[in-house]
């Protein structure tokens, strides 16, 4: 359910004004019932200008009327009519600890799905062509001690975006007419130590 713009300045309009349960203004407002009774009581949000939902067009006074006489039913928010605009993706951004692991998942995709384009990983990464391209000639300035590992584990992409990425790169190919290449066996466990 969506929460109302500002969710404790409407719960101190709904206590200021309306005589709702406390029950009935956590449920609105996505707060437990006890923090709404402390915000009534003057010990939590001190200093909030209440916000009326009504006048911005969040719920409608009928509807305030038909919880103040019933306390089992529950408010219900009008429907958004100006929803927020969507964000579009941008650059993904990588915390610096986890910088130092780009490499090693680029070189992972590289040599498990060598049929994702370098927009592709450089998208899922967060990297740019030019490392993309360092990393494959073993150029990167770290080069001896890249080692390929999955960037999921790594934690820099996520398996949804990693399957979608893969599944879009598998379509294409099939599309052209190419075959889809099969990735290399991973090492056993006893390859590996």
């Amino acid at each position: 359910m969506a929460l109302p713009l500002m969710p404790k300045a409407t719960a101190v309009w709904l206590i200021e004004k309306t005589a709702l349960t406390f029950t009935q203004i956590a449920d609105l407002c996505g707060m437990h019932p006890l923090e709404v009774q402390a915000i009534a009581d003057g010990e939590v949000a001190q200093g909030i200008v209440g916000y009326d939902p009504v006048a911005n067009s969040q719920l409608a006074a009928a509807e305030i009327t038909r919880c103040e006489a019933d306390e089992n039913a529950r408010l219900k928010m009008l429907p958004n009519t100006n929803p927020a605009p969507k964000r579009g993706k941008g650059a993904r951004y990588t915390p610096v600890a986890k910088r130092n692991d780009r490499p090693d998942g680029i070189a992972f995709l590289l040599r498990t799905y060598p049929q994702l384009s370098e927009a592709q990983v450089g998208k899922l990464l967060g990297t740019t062509k030019d490392t993309i391209h360092k990393v494959r000639d073993r150029a990167h300035w770290n080069s001896a001690n890249i080692k390929p590992r999955d960037p999921v584990i790594l934690g820099l992409c996520s398996q949804t975006d990693l399957n979608a990425a893969i599944t879009a790169s598998n379509d294409r190919l099939t599309r052209e007419g190419h075959a889809i290449p099969t990735p290399p066996p991973l090492p056993h466990a006893d390859e590996a130590a």
